[in-house]
């Protein structure tokens, strides 16, 4: 699971939610700021953010505005 809190701190960041394991990713960067995932979901949540680069920041703008956030197609 990965998910954006409304009115949360910068930098901009998701946490990202596997099993009883999160971390929170820069999403300018995709470097990670929290860890507690294992290695394979650390890679496939860093390939996402890069397929999504420009929809996660648009998504942290609009959290930050109290504005509607869009669900962003997963990996397939």
């Amino acid at each position: 699971i990965i998910y954006l809190n409304m009115d949360d701190h910068n930098p901009p960041h998701l946490h990202a939610h596997y099993a009883e394991f999160e971390a929170v990713f820069d999403i300018r960067t995709a470097q990670i700021l929290a860890d507690r995932l294992p290695k394979f979901a650390k890679k496939l949540v860093i390939t996402w953010m890069k397929l999504h680069a420009v929809e996660l920041m648009e998504n942290w703008q609009n959290a930050v505005n109290k504005e509607r956030i869009f669900k962003i197609t997963p990996l397939e």
